[in-house]
């Protein structure tokens, strides 16, 4: 049995009964189950339609996700969630090097690096590179005023936490501003990179080894060996190509407003809802939401 999720974003609620009605009557599927009205409906399939990812392309110009999953464990035990451009908006190493007068430049080279086109550890020191002396306290000014959230970030994880779930941030970005996240939204754990301080100003380097796609895989399996549980019972979700490790090796990996080459390789692809995305997929309706 699979269960077939359409779901739109909460600040546009767009999805329409007669979409989800037809779409079920298409693929013989059961009733459909409105977990948010106008946002996420659901219904189950004895097999995924051979159809799936036309249906899916059609469904995007009307601004709405299509997610085909198998029913059986689909709510999850562990989130395990990327930072920049994932649970915030923004990537902090791009609104650092803004401050050091070369933002253009940095953003240039976070885009490539994030879309697979240049390797990621050897893209994260360049730009590290080039904060060098840089005053310390920028990091607060950032965070206090370039850096926003994404929507249903803290519904997502009180929500998971409120039914046994465990919460960790993981991320190729810095610790300087994980450790603020992760706080304000409830994460139990994080894990990112350490930016090297002397003197109260940047040094232009960052500790070794860096923390990128395959420490985001032994992020997942450490974490997982801890809590008793396998990866089956994880649901990822991220943006980047170096995210792409720990949403193949996770039971539910969700490319979240993911880089075209990062979400082509991934089942699960949430282009217009927000990170409430992750609950829905899980069966939550808005009621259930902590």
């Amino acid at each position: 049995m699979h269960i077939v999720s359409l779901i739109t974003d909460p600040a546009r609620p767009l999805l329409e009964r007669v979409t989800v009605e037809s779409l079920r009557n298409a693929w013989g599927g059961g009733n459909a189950i409105w977990l948010e009205p106008g946002v996420a409906a659901e219904f189950a399939v004895t097999e995924v339609p051979a159809n799936q990812w036309d249906v899916w392309a059609d469904l995007q110009a009307l601004a709405v996700d299509l997610v085909v999953q198998p029913a059986e464990g689909r709510r999850k035990r562990l989130l395990l969630a990327d930072m920049d451009s994932t649970m915030i908006r923004q990537e902090c190493i791009d609104e650092l090097a803004d401050e050091a007068g070369v933002g253009a430049y940095v953003a240039d080279i976070t885009a490539r690096a994030m879309n697979g086109e240049q390797d990621f550890e050897a893209a994260l020191r360049e730009r590290v590179g080039l904060l060098k002396g840089l005053p310390e306290a920028v990091i607060e000014r950032v965070f206090a005023n370039r850096i926003t959230y994404m929507p249903g970030g803290r519904e997502l994880v009180a929500t998971m936490k409120a039914n046994g779930g465990h919460a960790a941030l993981v991320s190729g970005g810095f610790t300087a501003f994980t450790g603020r996240v992760a706080q304000a939204l409830g994460f139990d754990e994080n894990r990112a990179n350490a930016l090297h301080v002397a003197g109260g100003l940047l040094t232009g380097t960052v500790a070794e080894p860096i923390l990128g796609r395959e420490a985001k895989v032994r992020a997942l399996e450490e974490i997982s060996a801890r809590l008793g549980i396998t990866p089956a019972d994880v649901i990822a979700v991220g943006d980047g190509a170096n995210d792409l490790g720990m949403l193949g090796r996770a039971g539910a990996g969700v490319a979240l407003h993911a880089k075209p080459a990062v979400a082509a390789q991934c089942d699960i692809r949430i282009n217009h809802g927000d990170l409430t995305a992750l609950l829905y997929l899980q069966g939550y309706a808005r009621s259930e939401f902590a």
